[in-house]
């Protein structure tokens, strides 16, 4: 059985690329170079997403909807530029829920993991510390990297926000076990 893909990658409208890296649009109050996609309404709980035929639906939604299915993969085939955002997305989510303690409150996971997502020592596509290199193409030049940069900065901390939601959906105090129990397994094999 193959990996899910990205619906995204059928869009009637291509996104704008840095190297073959989509800026895609996004549902977010963050600052940074996505185009902002309409909020739904009325507007939905913070823990869940809007309908996937809904405007507001964004590639982050989809990140969070497949990651658990496509964790357990090694191999994914890229077949379209959304598809090489989802595994950037699936792979900050992993990461994301390593710094989450079993016995963490809210507060205390919502450090750890937004210090994870606006640390911008970061590794960008062409760099020589961003994993599977050959599936992804570098920057034209500077600006294209910084551009990218500030892309990629904006969706890690949108993800970061949002998986919190869902982490800490039913209980402040204490992390959901269900979410947690990802935090071995590194999708195909590797991780940020």
């Amino acid at each position: 059985m193959p990996a899910y893909n990205s619906d995204f990658n059928s869009d009637p409208n291509p996104p704008r690329l840095i190297g073959n890296f989509p800026l895609l649009p996004l549902r977010t109050k963050t600052r940074g170079p996505a185009y902002v996609l309409p909020f739904p309404s009325p507007p939905l709980p913070a823990h869940e997403s809007p309908e996937i035929e809904s405007e507001s639906y964004d590639i982050l939604d989809e990140v969070l909807r497949l990651f658990r299915a496509n964790t357990f993969f090694r191999n994914f085939e890229i077949k379209g530029p959304a598809d090489r955002l989802l595994v950037y997305g699936i792979w900050f989510v992993s990461d994301c829920l390593q710094k989450i303690k079993p016995n963490a409150s809210a507060r205390d996971a919502g450090k750890e993991v937004n210090n994870l997502a606006l640390d911008l020592n970061f590794a960008i596509p062409g760099d020589p510390g961003f994993p599977l290199n050959q599936m992804y193409e570098p920057p034209r030049d500077r600006q294209d990297a910084e551009q990218l940069k500030l892309y990629m900065a904006q969706v890690r901390q949108e993800l970061a926000s949002r998986l919190l939601a869902r982490v800490y959906e039913e209980d402040e105090s204490k992390p959901s076990k269900w979410w947690l129990s990802f935090t071995k397994r590194k999708f195909m094999g590797k991780s940020l």
